[in-house]
């Protein structure tokens, strides 16, 4: 199994006078696993009581948004760690800084590197569809990460 990723034909043309297709890739959401499903194979892997494990893991939730939210980058085992961050205006002039100018609160999450490596061996399957809905090419990933022989850009000057 791998990455999923549906290339849909689309207008891309910021100009409402004209048009310009292309095909704009974007990965298929799958379902979302609930965390009885990710309990129960975790208890299953580990021999662990599933009433452990469901203690376990709202226990490590709590702490999780607990020290987060006290400014701390948070390891997730295995996967990497995850802090809150922010987006904000940036002002000149001291006496204007103000919650105000906070445009969005994020969740950053980094990955390690192993799951970085797990990542670039994962084979991405690509289905193409027309603008009309039609699959005109389907493409998968057989190597290291690379789907294809890149593509050499129409204007070499641009990169």
């Amino acid at each position: 199994m791998g990455i999923k990723v549906k290339a849909m034909e689309r207008n891309v043309s910021f100009d409402k006078n004209s048009e310009k297709w292309a095909y704009v890739m974007q990965a298929e959401l799958y379902s979302k696993l609930p965390a009885s499903k990710v309990i129960q194979e975790a208890a299953t892997r580990s021999g662990i009581n599933r009433g452990a494990i469901n203690a376990a893991w709202s226990a490590i939730g709590e702490v999780i948004k607990t020290w987060a939210t006290e400014g701390h980058s948070v390891e997730v085992p295995g996967l990497g760690t995850m802090r809150f961050g922010l987006r904000s205006m940036a002002v000149a002039d001291v006496s204007k800084v103000s919650s105000d100018l906070i445009t969005s609160r994020r969740v950053i999450f980094t990955p390690n590197v192993e799951i970085k490596n797990e990542l670039a061996r994962t084979s991405v399957n690509i289905t193409c569809y027309d603008r009309n809905g039609n699959v005109v090419k389907q493409v998968t990933s057989g190597d290291g990460g690379n789907v294809e022989e890149p593509v050499e850009p129409e204007n070499p000057d641009v990169v």
